[in-house]
């Protein structure tokens, strides 16, 4: 059992945990990932680690609730344990060593490119960090974001914080402004496809992690499998980094899919549980 110790509320929805898991500390590098079940009964999901304490023997997670599995996981406390961590898993994220590097984080995936960034920094390396959400009350991470990189860009959809737009458009600011050596660009699929689409023509190298759906993490079941330079590869043995310019995002999209009814199901089941329980009298 892998105890939390702390908790915060990011928003709404996005939970900031540390969880204890002290051999997975011990091991865990930029780019890997864990996955978690949370009792005998539940789902293995994937998560991307946001970072860890060596010394503490902790990891640390953003965790977004959006399906069953991590409304569920958002909704514990500080006491709580998950029944199952496995990691690390998936290969350490590898970028070209010249250039500016450029991480840039939607949503969840601001806190997925902390390590990388703290690591390039440390090393000496120019870091720019771009975080994307659709508004303020959502950005996450900007001030862990600033302590490992020399500039951050916010862009916000509606302009409530920062540049007004999409992470494309401060990425369209750097490429004017620097020489970039490497991005690195972790969130949703279409955020993914996007930066990869806008440095094709600069020939930047570009790199996006996969979240493809996955099951035992070791590369057994095929159900991460992804196409990558008309290949076959499995996120979670291969990536979860792949070049971003040589992804087939339409397959990804579909496999994406494949469980929508099941996961709707789960989350109707769970309403229905909860409007059964009797409510307390006031």
């Amino acid at each position: 059992m892998n105890r939390i110790v702390y908790k915060q509320m990011l928003t709404p929805t996005t939970a900031l945990l540390q969880v204890e898991a002290p051999w997975i500390a011990r091991k865990a590098q930029p780019g890997q990932f864990i996955i978690v079940r949370l009792d005998d009964e539940g789902e293995r999901i994937p998560l991307s680690l946001s970072g860890w304490d060596r010394a503490a023997g902790t990891l640390r997670l953003i965790v977004q609730g959006v399906g069953f599995t991590t409304k569920q996981m958002i909704a514990l406390e500080v006491g709580d344990s998950i029944r199952d961590v496995v990691g690390p898993l998936g290969q350490r994220t590898h970028l070209p060593p010249d250039g500016t590097l450029v991480v840039i984080g939607g949503g969840y995936g601001a806190g997925a490119v902390l390590p990388t960034a703290r690591e390039a920094r440390a090393a000496g390396r120019r870091t720019v960090g771009i975080i994307g959400a659709r508004t303020r009350k959502l950005v996450l991470m900007e001030e862990e974001m600033r302590q490992v990189c020399n500039e951050v860009f916010v862009t916000t959809d509606d302009g409530s914080q920062g540049i007004k737009g999409l992470v494309t458009d401060a990425l369209s600011q750097v490429i004017a402004a620097d020489r970039i050596g490497a991005v690195l660009a972790v969130g949703p699929v279409p955020m993914m496809r996007a930066v990869s689409e806008l440095t094709r023509p600069h020939q930047i190298p570009t790199f996006v992690s996969l979240n493809a759906i996955m099951v035992d993490g070791t590369g057994m079941c095929g159900g991460c499998r992804v196409t990558v330079g008309g290949q076959s590869k499995f996120a979670c043995f291969d990536g979860p980094d792949f070049d971003g310019h040589t992804v087939n995002y339409d397959e990804l999209i579909q496999r994406q899919k494949m469980y929508k009814p099941q996961e709707a199901m789960a989350q109707d089941h769970e309403c229905r549980l909860r409007t059964d329980v009797p409510m307390s009298p006031v």
